[in-house]
């Protein structure tokens, strides 16, 4: 079995307002401004499919977009203080990990596919730092059904027997127009309970 989870407002709390006000600071811009520039225009949705598909030219591209070009490891630090892993949501993780492999799908660059375990080291400890994937590594974003296809080649994993799930509904239904089991996470209770389910079915 595949447990797929996805880390922003799953596992982890993402404050990005702590980013933003960071990012204000450094470029001179309003939010307003800096959205319109940065995630208004396309670039960073862009990025996590996969275009640019290297770190460096994605920091240019990103630095000319928002006029300052930022240090990666400062992007990194920027990204990793705004990202607070949830106990009870780890303790899901963990519990799937008694059923079959976990592992990571986020919608982000490739950027910060490269320094996941740097931006949640505690996901890194629990899963293991080649389990923590960007949509950017799969060349596709979700809700884009190539983005989980992807994810279950790489894992030689059929749909029947992967779970997917993600705080938006929209990724979840995306996951199950290929037949994966998926969930929209609203507590760590109910996410529990439900990869006890779906293992139960898988097993059975």
């Amino acid at each position: 079995m595949l447990f797929l989870f996805d880390m922003d407002d799953v596992l982890c709390d993402y404050d990005w307002r702590t980013r933003m006000a960071e990012l204000t600071v450094r470029t001179g811009h309003d939010l307003t401004e800096l959205r319109r520039r940065w995630w208004l225009s396309g670039l960073e949705f862009a990025a996590e499919a996969g275009e640019p598909s290297d770190p460096e030219e994605y920091l240019r591209v990103v630095g000319e977009a928002i006029g300052q070009q930022i240090p990666r490891s400062e992007w990194v630090r920027i990204r990793a203080e705004a990202t607070t892993p949830r106990p009870d949501a780890l303790a899901a993780v963990a519990r799937a990990q008694e059923f079959g492999r976990v592992a990571l799908l986020t919608n982000n660059s490739i950027l910060i596919h490269e320094h996941l375990t740097e931006v949640a080291p505690e996901l890194a400890e629990l899963m293991g730092a080649e389990h923590l994937h960007a949509s950017a590594r799969f060349g596709a974003r979700k809700p884009d059904p190539l983005v989980y296809a992807r994810a279950m080649a790489h894992y030689g994993a059929s749909a029947a027997d992967t779970f997917f799930v993600d705080d938006r509904s929209e990724n979840v239904a995306g996951a199950e127009s290929l037949g994966i089991t998926g969930h929209v996470y609203r507590d760590a209770a109910g996410l529990t309970a439900a990869i006890e389910r779906f293992a139960q079915r898988a097993a059975a």
